[in-house]
């Protein structure tokens, strides 16, 4: 995955809000993956993934549809930005540890 910055935790937390709280980490992980996946098929092909995009999690959460921005006076809107970042840690847990895609 390409480097992580606020706007790609923002857009992912934004796709988060459109789904159901109880699918919300599904979602996280899947986002996270795709986002693997799309960074790994621009470093091999030298293009743009067609589905996921550019490898980065703001694009592939993009892809999805994204709730307006909200503050962070929104607990549900804390609680996914919160879902994001729990999902990286454990991403970047897991690569460390050799067991990430």
């Amino acid at each position: 995955m390409r480097p992580i910055l606020h706007g790609d935790v923002s857009s992912a937390a934004r796709a988060l809000l459109m789904v159901t709280p109880d699918a919300r980490e599904v979602v996280c992980r899947r986002v996270i993956r795709e986002a693997e996946h799309a960074d790994r098929y621009r470093r091999q092909t030298g293009r743009v993934h067609p589905l996921w995009g550019n490898g980065s999690l703001m694009a592939a959460a993009r892809k999805r549809p994204l709730a307006d921005e909200p503050g962070f006076d929104d607990p549900d809107y804390c609680r996914c930005f919160e879902i994001v970042l729990s999902g990286l840690v454990e991403h970047h847990l897991g690569v460390a540890r050799g067991f990430a895609e």
